[in-house]
């Protein structure tokens, strides 16, 4: 696993956001919470647009998390309405802009419909290289971890893998995302300061940036803040400041 992929004062190859604050924008403006998340899905827009102008290579969106499922009925219906419509309509956009979308998650908790959409629009961007853009959907940081761990059982069981031969990188190897660099950057909006189960084992020396705008106004002006605190950063990965002088 690349931990050292973005040095101090370059654009992070690899940004992941906790999308969070649709509910409370709709609120304060006495609307349904889905009209939050119908307004969240121009903040996408920005972000993927100035995250392919900017140069990052991989950005993750939490969408949708195994513990969304709890919300009321309604809205978790309107939530998957928006996401058949997003399959829809934007996967061309997508696609024209020569962007790679992947889906990351349990799809089995999906409907056959959605299903088949997702399985489309991967099939359709699959070999665009310009920027790939990784919605979490149904996904949890703990199913990731507990799913990679039951494929690493399967081939010990099996008797292609040595439990002696088990390290950070076997591990790695069979969780979700493990073809790309790990999040440098992790971005959280609406003001709360947890990362909610998202990428627990991807973010582990990623950069945390919380900011108090809710997602329907985190544009083009709110992102480009966060990538500045990124450049600002020393990132040491364990190692002194003497050292990262030194090896200059």
């Amino acid at each position: 696993m690349d931990h050292t992929s973005a040095a101090q004062g370059s654009v992070p190859r690899h940004v992941a956001i906790i999308m969070d604050g649709n509910n409370r924008w709709a609120k304060k403006r006495f609307m349904p919470g889905v009209a939050g998340h119908k307004a969240g899905v121009d903040a996408v827009r920005a972000v993927v647009e100035t995250s392919a102008r900017e140069g990052v290579e991989v950005l993750t969106l939490f969408a949708f998390s195994s513990e969304n499922w709890r919300r009321p009925e309604d809205e978790v219906g309107a939530l998957m309405q928006l996401f058949i419509m997003a399959l829809q309509r934007e996967v061309k956009k997508l696609h024209k802009n020569n962007i790679r979308l992947v889906v990351m998650g349990d799809l089995s908790g999906f409907s056959a419909q959605i299903q088949g959409l997702i399985a489309e629009a991967e099939a359709l961007t699959r070999d665009n290289d310009s920027m790939t853009l990784v919605v979490a959907a149904n996904y949890g940081g703990q199913w990731d971890i507990a799913q990679a761990a039951r494929k690493v059982a399967e081939e010990v069981k099996a008797g292609r893998l040595e439990p002696a031969d088990i390290d950070e990188q076997t591990l790695h190897r069979y969780t979700w995302l493990n073809e790309f660099p790990a999040p440098d950057l992790m971005i959280r909006t609406g003001g709360e300061q947890r990362i909610s189960n998202f990428m627990l084992w991807q973010t582990a020396y990623a950069e945390f940036y919380f900011s108090d705008a809710l997602w329907p106004d985190f544009k083009e002006e709110e992102y480009k803040k966060a990538l500045a605190a990124f450049a600002a950063r020393t990132r040491r990965f364990g190692r002194t400041d003497d050292q990262l002088k030194g090896s200059e």
